[in-house]
């Protein structure tokens, strides 16, 4: 198999990331609106930050977040449980040739946020920028 020569280095791919943008916002709507025959995941309000896909784009893993942060667990087992039919949406409404696999894991990128402000809210910290 011939080396892609425009892609250099251990990132994803220009295509890894179109599809899981397309993902993601398909993923989104989906859970949105509602489309899933599922009573307890359709209460919920699940923000879908990001979803990255494997090199060959056959799983695709969506790193979700509940809205106000509060039973994390109970959402990747309710998203894991209707695993196939959000697979099945999304295959319907993103026209992909294969869709692929889906893996649910908590967001955490709004802790490494709060942990980045905290760090620079230090008094050690505040005078070495000053300087």
């Amino acid at each position: 198999m011939a080396k892609n020569k425009f892609h250099d280095g251990p990132g994803p791919s220009q295509r890894q990331l179109r599809v899981g943008e397309v993902i993601r916002r398909t993923l989104s709507e989906v859970l949105a609106r509602g489309d899933i025959h599922d009573p307890e995941l359709n209460r919920l309000s699940i923000t879908v930050g990001e979803v990255r896909t494997s090199p060959d784009l056959k799983i695709a893993t969506a790193y979700v977040l509940p809205l106000g942060g509060k039973g994390q667990e109970d959402v990747l087992q309710l998203l894991a449980r209707n695993k196939s039919e959000l697979r099945r949406a999304i295959g319907k409404k993103t026209g992909l040739k294969f869709t692929p696999d889906l893996r649910f894991q908590i967001d955490e990128t709004f802790d490494r946020m709060d942990d980045t402000r905290r760090l620079f809210n230090q008094n050690a910290v505040r005078r070495d920028l000053e300087d």
